[in-house]
C-alpha cells in the first residue's frame, strides 16, 4: 500500500513492520485522544455536506463521495485537489497536538466509475459469466492504479453477493448465484486491489455482510430467511476468502436475517465475523443504514455500536451522529471501552494502509497518472466486455444476423450509453 516520507505526524510505519508494532502505535496514539477526537474517528460523512474546517474541528476521519458526487468538474485533478485540502485539514495538529490522516472511500465497483473519463468494466454479473479469475484480477489491478490516480484511498468493492432472485434490483452487482464463483473472485479482488503491499493499492472492502443477495422475493434491503448452515454455506463462504486474503475492511448489508436487521445483529457482526472468522480490520456501516434499527437515532446508534459497527456512513447526519454517540457513551448506553476497539480498528487501517507516513495526497506517486483511462487499461475492458456478453438462445436462426439487413433498436436505453453501462456509472443510475 501507500508509504511515504514527509508526513506531518512522526508515527509513521513502513510495509515490513508487523502487526504487533502497528498495535503499539495504534494504543499510544488512542491514549493521547479525547472522547470527541475517538467519535470522530468513527465518523464518514459526505464531501458535499462537509469542509476542510468541518474535518479539523470535528476531528473528522473520513469522507466518501456517494454516487454522481463529485468536485468540480469531475476530473482527476478536482479530485486531487479536493482530498489534498480535507488531508491537510486532518493533519493540522495546532491545539491538541494530534494529527491523523483522513480516508477517503468511493464506490469503484465496476472501474473509477465516478470520475469522468475513467475506465468502465461491465458490472460483476457480466465478469461472473465470463468465469475467468485471471481477467478478474487485471480488471483489480487497474480500478486500483485509476483510484490512486484521483488520491482516493478507499473503494468500496468487492460485492459479494450471492444472488439467489433474479427480481432483487441490485442482481447486477452479484458475480453469481454460484459461492463458489464468488469465493473464487473475492480472493482475486481482494489482493489485486489492496496491491500486496505495491504503492498502487487502495484499501478494499467486502460487502454487504451478510446474505444480501438472498432476501425473500428479492426484495431490496428485505429479509434473508433460512437456516444458519446454509446463510455460512452459500452467503458466509466468499468472505472467508476475503478475509484470507487480508480484506481491511467490511461493509454491513441493509437487509436482515430472519428477521433481525445485520446492522445491530450481534451475533453476526461480533460473534461471527469479528470472533470467530477473525476479522481485524473495520467494519463499516451502509448509507445511513443505522436509521433503520430504531425510531429513536440515539438507541439506533448505541444498539449498532455494540453490535459492532465500527465505522459510520452517516453522509448528511453527521453532526446529529457525533452528538448522539457522545451522549450514549456519557449515558452509560455505549462502553468506553466499545469505543476504543472501534478507534483500533479505524487506525489500523490506516496504519496498514501507509497512510500514516504518506505525503500529502498531490505528491503521492500515483497522483494524477498518466495511465488514468489509457488505452492500455481500455484494452482489459474491452476485453471483459467480450469475455462477459450472453448469448441467448438463438430461436429461429436469427443468428449470426444478416451484415446487410436493417435492424430497429428502440427504447429509452438505445442511444443511452450511461443506462448501457449500468448504475454507479458517474451517477447513482447511470448518465455519461
Amino acid at each position: 500500500m501507500m508509504i511515504g516520507s514527509d508526513s506531518a505526524d512522526s508515527e509513521t510505519v513502513s510495509s515490513t513492520e508487523g502487526q504487533h508494532e502497528i498495535r503499539e502505535r495504534v494504543g499510544r496514539i488512542l491514549r493521547r485522544m479525547s472522547l470527541d477526537m475517538k467519535i470522530g474517528q468513527m465518523t464518514l460523512a459526505e464531501r458535499a455536506f462537509v469542509s476542510p474546517e468541518h474535518v479539523r474541528t470535528y476531528h473528522i476521519g473520513s469522507v466518501l463521495s456517494g454516487a454522481g458526487s463529485a468536485p468540480g468538474a469531475n476530473r482527476p485533478s478536482d479530485w486531487v485537489e479536493m482530498i489534498d485540502a480535507l488531508w491537510a485539514a486532518s493533519m493540522d495538529d495546532r491545539g491538541d497536538g494530534l494529527a491523523i490522516p483522513i480516508v477517503y472511500g468511493v464506490d469503484a465497483i465496476h472501474g473509477h466509475n465516478n470520475v469522468r473519463g475513467a475506465t468502465i468494466f461491465p458490472h460483476n454479473i457480466g465478469l461472473g459469466a465470463a468465469n475467468d479469475v485471471e481477467l478478474i484480477g487485471r480488471i483489480a489491478r487497474v480500478t486500483a492504479r485509476e483510484v490512486q490516480a484521483t488520491a482516493v484511498d478507499w473503494t468500496f468493492a468487492p460485492t459479494l453477493a450471492v444472488a439467489r432472485d433474479p427480481r432483487w434490483g441490485r442482481t447486477y452487482e452479484s458475480y453469481s448465484e454460484d459461492p463458489d464463483i464468488v469465493t473464487a473472485y473475492a480472493r482475486r479482488m481482494v489482493t489485486e486491489l489492496q496491491g500486496n503491499g505495491n504503492e498502487d493499492g487502495v484499501v478494499a472492502c467486502a460487502k454487504h455482510w451478510v446474505g444480501d443477495g438472498g432476501t425473500g422475493g428479492g426484495v431490496d434491503q428485505g429479509d434473508t430467511c433460512l437456516s444458519e448452515a446454509e446463510l455460512r454455506r452459500i452467503h458466509v463462504t466468499p468472505y472467508r476468502a476475503a478475509l484470507d486474503a487480508g480484506v481491511m475492511t467490511v461493509m454491513a448489508s441493509y437487509s436482515g436475517w430472519n428477521g433481525e436487521r445485520c446492522h445491530g445483529h450481534r451475533y453476526l457482526l461480533t460473534d461471527l465475523l469479528k470472533q470467530e472468522m477473525g476479522f481485524a480490520g473495520l467494519l463499516v456501516s451502509d448509507w445511513d443504514a443505522v436509521e433503520q434499527l430504531d425510531l429513536d437515532y440515539g438507541r439506533a446508534v448505541a444498539r449498532a455500536v455494540n453490535a459492532g459497527i465500527d465505522l459510520f456512513m452517516v453522509p448528511e447526519r453527521w453532526r446529529q451522529f457525533i452528538a448522539e454517540l457522545r451522549r450514549q457513551v456519557e449515558a452509560g448506553a455505549v462502553p468506553i471501552a466499545r469505543i476504543d476497539d472501534a478507534v483500533s480498528r479505524v487506525l489500523h487501517v490506516k496504519f496498514a494502509a501507509g497512510l500514516f507516513g504518506a505525503p500529502r495526497p498531490s505528491r503521492r506517486p500515483m497522483a494524477g497518472h498518466a495511465s488514468f483511462g489509457s488505452a492500455e487499461h481500455r484494452t482489459v475492458a474491452r476485453e471483459a466486455v467480450r469475455k462477459s456478453l450472453v448469448l441467448l438462445k438463438n430461436t429461429n436462426g436469427v443468428l449470426p444476423l444478416d451484415r446487410g439487413a436493417r435492424i430497429l433498436v428502440a427504447g429509452k436505453n438505445a442511444h443511452d450509453l450511461g443506462h448501457q453501462c449500468g448504475g454507479f456509472t458517474v451517477t447513482w443510475q447511470g448518465t455519461l
